[in-house]
């Protein structure tokens, strides 16, 4: 280990600062570009001793449990809450702008659509028993020590204000110490609370878990290992205007807001077109708002939320037709020959995008595709196939609902260019 001062330089991809020297760069988290700053390096890795000139894009965190002087330890669920707004939001806008540009593409990329404090309504938090509590919060960066939370302002107020219930109820259902995870959704009707990796309960700790459950107000469903313990009211997220009861820990866009604004852009993309394809549906995110004025057909690998969203299509009223169809997507892709009786196609895959699926969409020729994606790297892989097969990229619309996170949506609107006669 040795000591040094740096200038930070940039942020780099995941947002630690990177500074530049005789031998190479160096990353230093809770750095940002200005900062100058005293370290301790180990190989191309410092941490921060003292911070001798502040950057002007330096902010004071949100959060009591930001950074390595945080409560409790470094907070691993935020990485960027010392950045200014206008510097973080230009960082995040240009992860996407720089994956599409290293793949030869310069399409118009719009402003990000902020995140704000308050909007997340989907968590997955690290928990763990111990004698006199339950240790709930996230992991330190690079370590599996929780860091426990009395406060998150990243959280919607349903979930920061509730994290004693929420506690309550994950020390009933774990029945030792080994760590697991407690996902938890805010949705119309109460708190979704899925425990996974925890030992079965016994019929003894069933009944007092139970017990715990039906003590709380506000509690719509608890899960155990994806079997449900108690369903006080059955949890409902508004699709739309549809009413959709997610599987047990299923997906979810984090924010309202985002999905609203991710919705929006897709509806608006597909236009007048009477069928549409919209591939990795999940519960319904796409399918439900498209079929208001379009006939959709939904294809998603996992049954759970496929079930959720096929169950909301026959109870809605005022839907054109929605067809689903259960299909692994990455090992038996919807074909072109199948594709090319749609208008339009919608994808939303996971991060390792959709590369053996967009090859079977650029040989389709439908006119319309509207990708969605969490990961810009594999998004600009995706364009980059489609635009050499003749698509116009007419907009990319960043969306930040993860806060303070490198992590950042995109919605793509893309058009086959007509062959010149």
């Amino acid at each position: 280990m040795s000591t040094e001062t740096v200038t930070i330089e940039k942020l780099g991809g995941e947002g630690d600062g990177i500074a530049y020297g005789p031998q190479g760069p160096v990353f230093v988290p809770f750095t940002v570009p200005g900062d100058q700053v005293a370290i301790a390096r180990v190989k191309n890795r410092g941490t921060v001793m003292s911070i001798a000139t502040a950057s002007p894009d330096r902010q004071e965190p949100a959060c009591r449990h930001f950074g390595p002087d945080g409560e409790n330890g470094a907070c691993g669920g935020c990485s960027l809450q010392h950045v200014r707004d206008a510097a973080y939001r230009d960082w995040k806008r240009a992860l996407v702008v720089d994956a599409l540009k290293a793949k030869g593409l310069t399409p118009e990329v719009a402003p990000l659509v902020a995140a704000h404090p308050g909007e997340r309504r989907r968590l997955s938090f690290a928990a763990r028993k111990t004698e006199k509590e339950l240790l709930l919060g996230f992991n330190q960066a690079e370590s599996h020590q929780i860091v426990s939370l009395g406060e998150c302002p990243v959280a919607t107020p349903g979930i920061a204000g509730r994290l004693d219930v929420i506690r309550r109820i994950g020390r009933a259902v774990s029945q030792n110490a080994d760590p697991f995870k407690l996902t938890v959704t805010e949705t119309l009707s109460g708190l979704d609370i899925a425990a996974d990796g925890v030992k079965a309960l016994e019929d003894k700790a069933r009944r007092a878990a139970i017990e715990t459950v039906l003590g709380e107000r506000g509690i719509a469903r608890v899960t155990v290992n994806g079997e449900v313990l108690v369903e006080p009211q059955r949890p409902e997220l508004d699709f739309g205007g549809v009413t959709v009861t997610p599987p047990p820990g299923g997906f979810t866009q984090a924010t309202r807001e985002a999905e609203e604004v991710m919705a929006g852009l897709v509806i608006e993309a597909v236009g007048k077109a009477k069928k549409v394809i919209d591939l990795f549906a999940g519960s319904g995110t796409f399918a439900l708002r498209l079929a208001r004025k379009a006939r959709v057909h939904a294809v998603e690998g996992e049954a759970a939320a496929l079930a959720a969203l096929d169950q909301a299509a026959r109870r809605a009223q005022g839907l054109k037709p929605v067809t689903v169809e259960k299909r692994d997507l990455f090992r038996r892709p919807m074909m072109a020959s199948e594709l090319k009786a749609y208008d339009a196609i919608v994808f939303d895959p996971p991060r390792a995008g959709a590369e053996a699926q967009v090859k079977e969409m650029l040989r389709s020729g439908v006119k319309t595709v509207v990708a969605v994606s969490c990961n810009p790297l594999t998004l600009a892989r995706d364009l980059a196939l489609l635009a050499d097969a003749g698509y116009t990229i007419r907009t990319v619309t960043p969306i930040d609902q993860f806060l303070w996170t490198p992590h950042v949506e995109a919605v793509a609107v893309l058009e086959k260019q007509e062959k010149k006669k």
